[in-house]
């Protein structure tokens, strides 16, 4: 068992640790429902950065510390410092996309472990993952049309993406939350567990993914984001070479050994 004990960023807002190939990032600001203040991007764009480098880091899980939120979006006690007109907004912008651009360039399958509230700016960090996991106690909701703002362009196209522009402009329009029911019915989520279940569902499904071929996943997780994305930015060719890397791997003939000698199949990545 490998583990790393906790490292803290962002005065402890955020939390890093590495354990049996997983990647653990906890958002730690339960006394402000998990709001992300400006340095907490700058911390969460530093573990993406390492776990990318880190070939025993198989899969990444994201979850908010207290249990009452994953995230609540931005902390807007920040506002009148980082976002007081449109000039310090694209600065701020630049810095949390660094961020989110961080994550989906890990290359990794990330999982969004959800519970409580996610709002607003936290849900469109949820829909940075691959994978939404949350809690029946949970709470969704984009509230920009109460605050006078935009949510991204970019957010956007993955909500649209996952929810359909009906089901996306009556969230944006609205700005009401959604219950765990209703964003498992709306695709927002991908399952619904008892919040005492949470942890140990999301950890099994981590510890399934990081026993699978990494260069595998890796192609699956290219290709299906490509399909799932902007047509403009599809890159067949991107594709096709993480696809011959799995057929001239190494774990490929390990897969095919292990499948006629009936055991379990050790991947390394290569």
């Amino acid at each position: 068992m490998d583990i790393q004990a906790p490292g803290g960023f962002a005065d402890g807002r955020i939390l890093v640790r590495k354990q049996d190939g997983i990647g653990w990032i906890t958002i730690n600001q339960p006394e402000k429902r998990n709001a992300i203040a400006l340095a907490m991007w700058d911390a969460i764009a530093a573990a993406a950065t390492d776990f990318a480098a880190d070939d025993g880091v198989r899969v990444v899980v994201m979850h908010g510390a207290g249990g009452k939120a994953f995230a609540s979006g931005a902390d807007i006690s920040e506002f009148d410092r980082v976002r007081s007109d449109a000039a310090a907004q694209e600065a701020y912008g630049r810095r949390s996309a660094a961020a989110r651009l961080a994550l989906e360039g890990m290359r990794k399958p990330l999982i969004a472990m959800i519970q409580g509230f996610c709002i607003g700016g936290g849900y469109a960090t949820a829909l940075i993952a691959d994978m939404r996991i949350a809690s029946n106690d949970s709470r969704f909701g984009i509230p920009a049309a109460k605050l006078g703002i935009a949510y991204g362009y970019e957010s956007l196209e993955k909500l649209t993406a996952l929810a359909g522009p009906a089901i996306a402009k009556e969230i944006l329009f609205t700005g009401r939350q959604l219950d765990a029911a209703e964003a498992l019915a709306f695709g927002l989520v991908n399952r619904v567990v008892a919040p005492e279940a949470l942890e140990s569902v999301v950890i099994a499904l981590a510890q399934q993914i990081a026993a699978n071929a990494p260069l595998s996943v890796k192609a699956s997780k290219l290709a299906i984001d490509q399909i799932a994305g902007n047509p403009s930015r599809r890159d067949r060719q991107v594709v096709e070479m993480a696809n011959r890397a799995c057929f001239d791997s190494q774990d490929y003939a390990e897969g095919r050994r292990a499948f006629q000698e009936k055991r379990t199949p050790e991947f390394m990545g290569r």
